[in-house]
């Protein structure tokens, strides 16, 4: 299956490296959030396509093994606070979710086992209403 390019702003770019080079060593889960952000293109937050999802972004996405559908929030780990709808960019599904577009279907191996998921909308982009400094 031929990779897709995703999306990252350069401010969300410059803090999940951050972010990663603290974590570095605490386990092999960073290698899914890194191998999305070395494969991505680094766009300024005003030409980031508005049907990306960016940190900060309110997605709605549904398990197309139980047709399940939930919105969540994806946010970075400080964020996370035991808010049920927030999932940190560090979980596999955040790591999964960053950069892909409305419409995509991404596969990830989660603690349960391999999942797939559709992203079927992007309810709020923080960059497309103009926040850049979230």
């Amino acid at each position: 299956m031929e990779e897709r390019i995703i999306y990252i702003t350069q401010g969300d770019m410059k803090r999940l490296r951050a972010l990663i080079e603290v974590c570095n060593g605490d386990g092999s889960f960073l290698e899914g959030l890194e191998g999305e952000l070395d494969r991505a293109r680094m766009v300024a937050p005003g030409e980031i396509p508005s049907n990306v999802v960016t940190m900060n972004s309110i997605v709605r996405i549904r398990d197309l093994d139980s047709c399940e559908e939930r919105t969540v929030v994806l946010v970075f780990p400080e964020k996370v606070g035991g808010a049920e709808k927030v999932v940190s960019i560090l979980a596999p599904i955040g790591a999964a979710l960053i950069g892909q577009k409305e419409g995509d279907v991404i596969e990830w191996q989660v603690p349960a086992g391999r999942k797939r998921l559709q992203i079927v909308e992007i309810i709020y982009q923080p960059e497309r209403v103009g926040n850049y400094d979230l």
